[in-house]
This record gives structure tokens, C-alpha cells and sequence, in this order.
């Protein structure tokens, strides 16, 4: 066990693929933030829209798990889930959220602070028919972060929900719905040669951002 503690603890590389020079920072996050993500795509990474969203619950123990990103434009970014889930009700109790973008080839990762709000059911209908069917029949089937014995329950249910509305559309679900989290600080990170970093906080006051670089 010691041997392989010290192999994990000489694992390392230098980060080379870029840099971030105050200059050239935009005003607003957002169009950087657009840059490096049509950058993660063109470079055909996996789930390029994959953030990890971390929440508290009512004892102020953190939570993180990876979710999709499908939306944003230069005020918010969207997901949707459960609302039963335990993210959900984490959020409905305190709507604070951190997301956290990582995009290990391009060695860049982007953290965000912000507060959420619920989707309209209108919203939420428009990108529930925009899903494949199967997606749809899942969230039926899944009572998100319910405990189940075993996966055939899951399974099974899933063919029952299939089977019932083999004729017809899927309904949007009534424990279904998504979070609009309304941003107000983006900390980008690129990797620097012998960990001298750059990052750059942008922190929003009064409709301007304001711009500071912070020390690796």
C-alpha cells in the first residue's frame, strides 16, 4: 500500500497548452466562457458540457455531482433534474450553487458562483418533447435518489412506462424541472508552466464586472 501511495503522490506533468493574458480578457466572462467551450467541442472532447454542481443541505454538508449544461445565454446557465432529487430540494432550501467546468485536455477549468431559480413549466415542456424517447421513459422510471434493491426494479419499471405509453407521447412529468442559475462570478483557470497558473476572478457589481488576477 505504501509503495502505492508514494507511485500516486509522483504523478505529475507540466500544463503548456496556454495561457491567459489580462489584455485579452473580454469584459464580460460569458464570451470567454463561449470561446473555451466551442474550443472543448471543436476538439471533440467528451461531454464538453459536463459541470460538476456542488449544493448544501440543511446541515450545510456539501454535495457535488455532474450534470449537463443546456443553456446559457449572458446572464444564467441551465439544467434540469428531478425535483424530488437531492440537489433539487437542496436548492429549494438554499439556492446558492458553485458549478464547475473542467476540461482536463485543454488544461482549463472554469468555476461559478450564482444563485438558482426554478424553470416555468412552459420552459421545462419545450426541452422535455426536445429529448430522445428513452430519456423521456427514464425519468419516469427513476425516482431520483431513492433507494432501490436492485437494478431489475429500475429496469423493469422502465418497460412498464414504455409499454403504457407505446401509443402515445410521453407527459412531462409534474416532479420534473430544471434551475436557471443566475451567475455573478466566474474564477477562470489555465494551466501554467511549474504551476505558476493563470486565473482570473470576474465578480459582478452593480451590472459591471469587475476583473482581478488571482496568485496559482
Amino acid at each position: 500500500m505504501k509503495k502505492k501511495i508514494h507511485a500516486i503522490s509522483c504523478l505529475r506533468r507540466e500544463y503548456i497548452k496556454g495561457k491567459l493574458c489580462r489584455k485579452d480578457l473580454p469584459n464580460n466572462p460569458i464570451i470567454l466562457f463561449e470561446n473555451w467551450l466551442t474550443q472543448a467541442c471543436e476538439y471533440n472532447l467528451p461531454d464538453p458540457t459536463a459541470m460538476t454542481i456542488a449544493t448544501v443541505d440543511k446541515n450545510n454538508r456539501p454535495y457535488q455531482r455532474v450534470v449537463l449544461l443546456k443553456h446559457y445565454d449572458t446572464n444564467s446557465m441551465v439544467f434540469y433534474t428531478n425535483l424530488n432529487s437531492r440537489k433539487a430540494i437542496h436548492l429549494l432550501h438554499n439556492p446558492q450553487i458553485s458549478l464547475h467546468f473542467l476540461w482536463h485536455f485543454l488544461e482549463r477549468q472554469l468555476m461559478i458562483l450564482g444563485e438558482v431559480e426554478k424553470l416555468s413549466t412552459i420552459e421545462v415542456l419545450k426541452y422535455f418533447q426536445s429529448r430522445p424517447r428513452e430519456s423521456q421513459i427514464s425519468t419516469w422510471a427513476s425516482n431520483q435518489s431513492c433507494n432501490i434493491s436492485s437494478r431489475d426494479i429500475l429496469e423493469e419499471k422502465f418497460v412498464l412506462i414504455k409499454n403504457k405509453f407505446k401509443k402515445s407521447d410521453i407527459p412531462l412529468p409534474d416532479f420534473w424541472g430544471g434551475f436557471k442559475v443566475k451567475f455573478n462570478t466566474m474564477e477562470f483557470w489555465q494551466g501554467g508552466k511549474y504551476r505558476l497558473h493563470d486565473r482570473f476572478l470576474y465578480e459582478k457589481h452593480n451590472d459591471i464586472w469587475d476583473i482581478n488576477r488571482l496568485a496559482p
